[in-house]
């Protein structure tokens, strides 16, 4: 458990103390809504809020002391004041992550970030992870802060928004194992260029010590750079753990042979989609480098569960597969691809993928094409459209809320469809997986 005087704080964050040094805190929080009787708060400044504003509340709430910029005239006491909240966050990450022992092993990539992390959770008795998707410059540190002496690794989801954004968070990652899930065109508004958005993931690859272990894709050309680090990669056939005589059952959960170094091993994963087979090879990949036995690895892989809102099936008079956490081309066809094996008709309640940039028509208009190819009865699209019904063609039913959605997807499902609702975040189709699976519950 953490432990830590404001001295101490003050000392790994530059910056300076106003009350007792010798006080201590016990974990690190950034929500005051969520913060544990002797917690330190660090008020960040984020685009919507300013957690100087809230302050008192965490006292009230139990925080035994804030880290507040020096500008934000907090007379709060005690306090330790620096110069930037949002640093000093990371700083406080890096000194935890000196004081583990554990192996850490930190995953990027354009798609499958998410699930790589939690099928090698799942397969490492006794490791921590990130929670949710705590893969930016908050949610990384507060995952370091938040890791166990205890635990047997720890397994960090990382994302990135642009160059530097890793390289920013390094301090606080210093992984023994960087993985690279694969690279998109995911955030290409973001980075402009699939180029820029390469290089941006190969900072974790660069973040190696000399001892650290790369697990890159084998498909791959643009990540086959130099660095100083061993490499390992996954994949089909000529990959260093590779998938092997794939195959889905009813609800497109993969069955398969992994081939590994340390041998083979049938697997069969809980988790739907084809692609979640290539997420358990990198995980195997990256279980592997430090040290866990295959039969381990396999064992807890077939115990993983999806995360919500993550091809989570409700199965009812009819089946609702809710993909709606988020969405990108590649995260579309592999969820598109993977309902159309299932029994009986396929309705696709779709919505805008954001930050594709300049490809954004080109996408959308080949995310209807996909589902018409695949034999889809309906595509019901929600809000904005910027060409999923030109592709879908006359299967498109287009409509311009949630309400008017699940009017129209109630107005034509029949027991026994499957119904795949998947769109971007901000467009919050959560809401209406959570209605379409209420109502077909039996």
């Amino acid at each position: 458990m953490l432990q830590w005087t404001l001295d101490e704080v003050a000392a790994a964050t530059g910056g300076t103390v106003h009350g007792d040094g010798a006080l201590t805190v016990t974990s690190v929080s950034t929500d005051s809504r969520a913060v544990a009787p002797g917690s330190l708060f660090v008020a960040r400044r984020g685009e919507h809020f300013d957690g100087h504003l809230f302050v008192a509340a965490a006292v009230a709430a139990g925080a035994a002391a804030a880290v507040v910029d020096g500008d934000a005239a907090v007379d709060l006491v005690p306090r330790i004041e620096v110069s930037d909240t949002a640093v000093a966050l990371r700083d406080l990450g890096a000194y935890r992550r000196r004081q583990l022992t554990m192996p850490v092993v930190a995953v990027t990539g354009s798609t499958g970030k998410t699930s790589t992390k939690d099928l090698l959770a799942a397969a490492i008795p006794g490791a921590a992870a990130s929670p949710r998707s705590y893969n930016n410059e908050v949610g990384v540190p507060l995952s370091v802060l938040g890791a166990d002496d205890g635990a047997t690794a720890l397994v960090l989801e990382v994302g990135s928004r642009g160059r530097g954004h890793i390289a920013w968070l390094m301090p606080a990652l210093e992984p023994d194992v960087a993985v690279i899930t694969n690279i998109g065109v995911a955030h290409l508004e973001t980075f402009a260029t699939v180029p820029a958005l390469v290089e941006a993931k190969w900072e974790l690859v660069q973040g190696l010590g000399a001892g650290g272990t790369a697990v890159l894709p084998a498909d791959d050309p643009r990540l086959r750079m130099s660095h100083g680090a061993s490499t390992v990669t996954f994949g089909g056939p000529g990959a260093d753990v590779a998938v092997e005589r794939l195959r889905l059952d009813g609800v497109g959960r993969p069955r398969f042979q992994l081939r590994t170094p340390s041998g083979s091993v049938e697997i069969a994963l809980a988790l739907s989609g084809a692609h979640q087979a290539t997420n358990a090879a990198a995980a195997t990949a990256a279980g592997l480098a430090i040290g866990t036995d295959l039969a381990t690895l396999a064992s807890g892989l077939e115990a993983a569960q999806p995360s919500p809102q993550r091809m989570e099936i409700h199965r009812g008079r009819f089946t609702v597969v809710n993909d709606a956490y988020n969405a990108n081309p590649d995260s579309v066809r592999a969820a598109l691809r993977t309902v159309a094996v299932m029994p009986g008709r396929h309705l696709a309640v779709l919505g805008m993928m954001a930050e594709l940039g300049p490809i954004e028509a080109e996408e959308h208009r080949a995310m209807g094409a996909e589902a018409r190819q695949l034999g889809y009865t309906a595509v019901v699209v929600v809000g904005d459209d910027p060409g999923i019904a030109e592709g879908a063609g006359d299967l498109a039913v287009v409509v311009p809320d949630q309400a008017a959605a699940a009017v129209a997807v109630t107005g034509m499902v029949a027991p026994g469809d499957v119904v795949l609702v998947k769109a971007s975040r901000r467009v919050g189709l959560d809401r209406l997986a959570a209605l379409l699976a209420k109502a077909a519950a039996p």
